[in-house]
């Protein structure tokens, strides 16, 4: 049976798919891609910068400039590659009668984005018009008008529930298993499940008279007994904690996730891990990215680069003042931390102060990394030199980016695509830990 041919669409795209990913107009197979007109000219104002968006308006705009060579950018130019559509810029004219900067009583730029999609429509006669945004308001904006609009979608995690937790419990389990782990600290993994598990998988075996924290180790392919440690003078209080620091420390393991809720320990666990390990790393690096409240630039704070900067980066600072208060003032401890932030062993930074540098011979905190797209996630990742480590810690429904959401930030696109690899490991820390009163807030608002 001949095989049904594929409905040709047209998809307009919208500044914020753009600025989240640069090469997104390679990504719609065969078929067309109109670039509203006020999107360049809106991609001009964010080319300047060292920030990631400016990476990506940079980086479109060269795009486009090569890609158009002699063509008239007003007429459509096929794309490169193999069954790839064609682009063209799109004026903006209005379309059907309908202008949306009359309906929405405002001249601003979604409206003039909006009127280009509509006159496309209706020029495309039976061709679907979609515009993509990862603008929510503006795609219902766009439905309103009776204007397809959906988000882009390349890069996005389809279901969030089912993400990779990086743990398993296991109940019937064999009572030698659990015996043997304890006795010798291993087992061979088939005798504690039938399927053999992702690498770097962390389990809680239980049979009918005793449970263990176990470890699936993929270079020796065997089950490993996890003991719980001590690291900085932070105690775990839960399995999953346990496994956190476990794979923190882990010397096999480069490139270690955090994920859970606030008051669960990410950030603070990934610190004192990291200061246990200070010895064998030229420097620890703690960054988070920089999201100003209110959609408000730090521009708006007071004071110079330092000062605008310390509220953004104030809640590291707390997680290292609980670990030095672990310690006595006068404990030789207590006094290591501060000699080791006065000689910069450790560094508490925003994450743009990072960009271009070299990421060898370190271990590396990103912290609040939902706020990253996948891209940038990527980007930090491939300056990982020798001897680096990377721990992202975050909370995936936690966002504070106007663009991202649960699906599509670049936490939950790592955890999704990595997992079961031996370099990689992944703990969903559950239990809040903070304090009863978080728990309920957590739990009942």
């Amino acid at each position: 049976m001949a095989k049904a041919k594929k409905e040709k669409k047209t998809f307009v795209l919208d500044t914020s798919v753009i600025l989240y990913d640069h090469n997104s107009i390679n990504n719609f197979d065969e078929h067309d891609i109109g670039i509203p007109i006020t999107v360049l000219e809106e991609l001009d104002n964010f080319k300047k910068g060292n920030d990631t968006k400016n990476f990506e308006a940079r980086e479109f705009i060269r795009f486009v400039d090569r890609i158009s060579g002699e063509h008239k950018l007003q007429d459509w130019v096929q794309l490169e590659g193999k069954n790839k559509g064609r682009f063209k810029v799109l004026m903006n004219t209005r379309g059907n009668g309908v202008d949306a900067e009359k309906i929405f009583d405002e001249r601003k730029a979604d409206h003039k984005i909006l009127n280009a999609a509509l006159s496309l429509q209706s020029e495309a006669g039976d061709q679907k018009v979609i515009l993509v945004t990862k603008d929510i308001n503006l795609r219902l904006k766009a439905k309103a008008l009776n204007l397809n609009a959906e988000d882009y979608e390349t890069g996005k995690i389809k279901d969030v529930d089912t993400l990779h937790t990086g743990k398993t419990t296991l109940s019937n389990v064999p009572d030698k298993v659990i015996t043997q782990l304890y006795e010798i600290g291993y087992c061979p993994v088939e005798e504690a499940m039938k399927k053999k598990p992702l690498k770097n998988h962390f389990f809680i075996l239980k049979s009918t008279r005793n449970s263990v924290l176990a470890f699936y180790n993929p270079v020796e392919d065997r089950m490993e007994k996890v003991d719980k440690r001590s690291v900085y003078g932070i105690k775990p209080r839960n399995a999953e904690q346990t496994f956190a620091i476990d794979a923190i420390m882990n010397p096999a393991i480069r490139l270690v996730t955090i994920q859970g809720v606030a008051g669960t320990g990410k950030t603070l666990l990934a610190l004192a891990s990291a200061m246990e390990q200070h010895k064998l790393f030229k420097q620890i690096y703690l960054a988070r990215p920089i999201v100003p409240l209110s959609n408000k630039d730090i521009g708006y704070l007071p004071g110079d680069v330092k000062s605008k900067l310390n509220p953004y980066m104030e809640p590291l600072w707390d997680n290292l003042k609980f670990i030095q208060n672990q310690y006595e003032e006068g404990d030789r401890d207590f006094n290591k931390i501060q000699e080791m932030v006065n000689r910069e062993k450790l560094v508490v930074t925003p994450l743009a102060y990072i960009r271009g540098r070299s990421l060898s011979n370190i271990i590396f905190i990103v912290d609040e990394a939902q706020n990253l797209t996948p891209h940038e996630v990527k980007t930090i990742i491939t300056r990982a030199g020798e001897n680096t480590k990377i721990i992202f810690t975050g909370d995936i429904y936690q966002i504070d980016t106007p663009y991202l959401d649960a699906q599509s930030n670049g936490l939950s696109y790592l955890i999704d695509r990595i997992k079961n690899h031996e370099l990689y490991a992944h703990v969903t820390l559950e239990k809040g830990e903070r304090s009863e009163l978080a728990n309920l807030a957590n739990e009942l608002l």
